[in-house]
Order: structure tokens, then sequence, then C-alpha cells
């Protein structure tokens, strides 16, 4: 049975899903999926990650557990001699191919990745928080501090730190340094499950497993599809070629990082399919953990009073970069709903940039050295975004 708190069938009867559905249908599509796909998602609540869990329950130690998880990771399984059953089996499994693997379609997935540059990092936070009003979501982050409070913009730069290192050229080759970020992040997710499925606070009738595959597939579709068409709006030009190769790149992350649900889409239109269940199936019961998460969120790049003038300056100017992206992005009733900061004409930031991004992507289809010019400056960018905000958040050294 999926969790008490996925409704997806109670909530058919309400009325924007009714609207969404019939809307749809006028113009040939339906976004609802057929049942036994809602089914398929539904019993992913019950799914971790048996072969990261199995090798957690076989090694007593943590801190062996992680040693040897680490350097299997950076060296290869034959670098651990002592390797139990059960790791030698984990990476058996992710160093073989997938029948499904394209290596080709990875590449150009990573290369549309890129081309959304930093755009795509504040893009992404700001619809992750759709998800917080969901238990499932919000309760895993909440019960172990993740996003909350001071910690909320090391985590998402360290997750913006990911998503670069993932969507490199060959980033997730083996013992390529996404391929190592990607499998370190999967132990981290085993560890978590397990931490939580013994903490008497969580209710797995309620929300299933921590980090379960159901989650981690709408997370999936939070990479793809949904920058493939939100992203539009700033003047992306986005093929329908190119969001397949999304699909396909993240589907690889995910199956690296641990996520192989029993059912993902192969196509722009099941992907939207996979996204409307997203959205329809909640109970919206996270509360104050989902509200706590959102704002801690949106104040993540607010100026420190204490610091000198120039640094709140620099930081004024991306905390309202920050909340333009997110009140932009962001539902407007949830952004009312979880009381986020008025983000005033910052709103208007991402709409804003559409002119020159498009005449950029025009160029860009129009020469394939211009595309390979605008890829390395946007690597290059992107990586600079990261080291100025991480500086940023580094404490100053003591005199």
């Amino acid at each position: 049975m999926p969790p008490s708190e996925f409704r997806y069938w109670e909530n058919e009867r309400r009325g924007w899903v009714r609207f969404a559905r019939a809307a749809g249908r006028l113009v040939g599509f339906d976004p609802a999926p057929p049942r036994e796909v809602v089914e398929a998602i539904a019993s992913m609540y019950e799914d971790g990650d048996p072969l990261a869990d199995a090798f957690l329950d076989e090694v007593a130690s943590v801190k062996d557990a992680r040693a040897m998880f680490h350097r299997a990771a950076r060296d290869g399984i034959a670098s651990v001699p002592d390797a139990p059953a059960s790791l030698r089996a984990l990476f058996a499994d992710v160093e073989t191919p997938p029948d499904w693997l394209d290596p080709a379609l990875v590449e150009r997935g990573a290369r549309v990745f890129r081309r959304y540059g930093a755009h795509v990092f504040r893009f992404a936070g700001a619809i992750t928080l759709a998800g917080y009003s969901e238990s499932s979501v919000a309760k895993p982050l909440a019960m172990t501090g993740g996003y909350v409070g001071g910690s909320a913009r090391r985590r998402f730069l360290e997750t913006v730190a990911f998503w670069i290192e993932v969507s490199e050229p060959g980033g997730l080759v083996r013992g390529a340094p996404g391929w190592i970020t990607t499998l370190h992040v999967r132990l981290g997710h085993a560890l978590v499950r397990r931490r939580l499925l013994a903490h008497p606070d969580w209710d797995r009738a309620a929300w299933g497993v921590p980090i379960s595959q159901a989650d981690s597939l709408f997370t999936l579709m939070g990479g793809s599809i949904a920058p493939g068409l939100g992203l539009r709006a700033m003047g992306f030009r986005t093929s329908r070629a190119d969001i397949e190769a999304l699909l396909h790149f993240w589907r690889w992350v995910g199956h690296v990082v641990g996520v192989k649900p029993r059912w993902y889409p192969t196509s722009p239109a099941d992907a939207l399919k996979v996204a409307f269940v997203a959205l329809s199936r909640g109970a919206g019961l996270a509360g104050d953990d989902g509200r706590t998460l959102c704002q801690s969120y949106a104040n993540a790049f607010a100026p420190d009073p204490s610091a000198p003038f120039d640094e709140r300056l620099r930081a004024r100017f991306s905390h309202g970069v920050h909340l333009g992206y997110t009140r932009f992005f962001l539902p407007p009733w949830l952004y009312k709903k979880n009381a986020l900061p008025s983000a005033g004409l910052w709103a208007l930031h991402p709409i804003a940039q559409m002119p020159l991004v498009f005449t950029l992507e025009s160029l860009r289809r129009s020469s394939p050295a211009i595309d390979d010019l605008l890829d390395a400056a946007r690597r290059r960018r992107r990586r600079a975004w990261l080291e100025r905000h991480a500086r940023r958040s580094r404490p100053a050294p003591r005199p």
C-alpha cells in the first residue's frame, strides 16, 4: 500500500486537477498518466536503495563503512581487498552499464544542463520549495538539520557543487570527480535512511521510507523536464531532443546515486505526466517544518548586518536576485503560504534577462563554433559563481 499521505487519487476530485486535465484534453494531451504508472510511483515510496542499505547492514561500524566505500569510489572495488560481498555487489552493479545507457546522449544532456549556466541553480532551488509541503520531503531535512537556518546556504552551495561536477564533460565516467561525488551522495542517503528508519518520530505508514525512490524520481524531473520547459521563460531555446537528452543524463545520475525507479519517462510527454503526479499527489501536511525550510532557503543569501559595507552591498544584490528567482518560479500561492519575504521588483529579474539569453541562444544554434565558445564560458562562469558565493560563506580568518 502507498503511504497515507500519497493522495493522488483523492486529489483527482480537486478543482485545479480537473481543470488541468480538461485543459490538456483540449490540446490533445491528458497530463494524468495511466493508473498502472501512478500505482508504480506510489509503490516506490517503500523502495530505498537495497544495495547500499544492505552494505550498511553488513558493516557494523559507520566509520569503517565510510572508509571502504570512499576508497572503492575513488580507486575501484579492487582496492578494497576486504570488501564485504554487499559492497562488491553494489560496485558490480554501478560499474556495469545498463542496457538503456547511451553515453553520447548522457554527454549531450550534460551539455544542455551546462547551457543554463548559473541560472539553473536558483531555478532548481526555487522549484524544490514546492516539495517542502510534503512530509516525505521535508521531514528528513528537518530531522537531520539539513537546509535549516544558517546551514541552508552552505547545503545549497554543496548541491550546486554536485550539479557542476556531474555535468562537466565526462563528469560521470568512472573515476571522474562527478562519479566519485555521486557515490558519496549515495552513501550519505543510505546513512540518513538508516538513521531515520530507527527514529521514533519517523512515520513510515504516512511517509514511506526516507529518501524513497518515488521522491527521488520527482527530484530527477526537477533537473530535466522542469528546466527544459521552465527556463524557456528566460529565453532558453530548449528543443524536444534536448529535453530527451536531459532525461537520459539525469537517469544515469540517478542510477549511480542509487535511484532505479520501477518506471522512468523517456519522452517529454511522459515526464510531464510524472510532474503532474508530483504536483497532485500531496497532502500538504509538512506544516511548520516545510515552512521553516522554505524561509531558510529564501533568506540564505540575506546580508550579514555585521559584515563590512561593501560585502553587505554585494550581498543585498545576491539576496535580491535569489528572492527574484524564487518569487518568479515558485507558484504564488506557495510563496504566500510559506510567508516568504517580498521580492519587490526583483521578481522581474529572471524575465528581464530574456533578450540577452534569447540572443545568445540564437547565436549558439547558428554555429557549432559559437556553441563551443559559449559552453566553455558557461563552465568557467558557473564555477566562478560557486567560488564567489562559497567564499562569502566562509568565516573570516581570526587575527
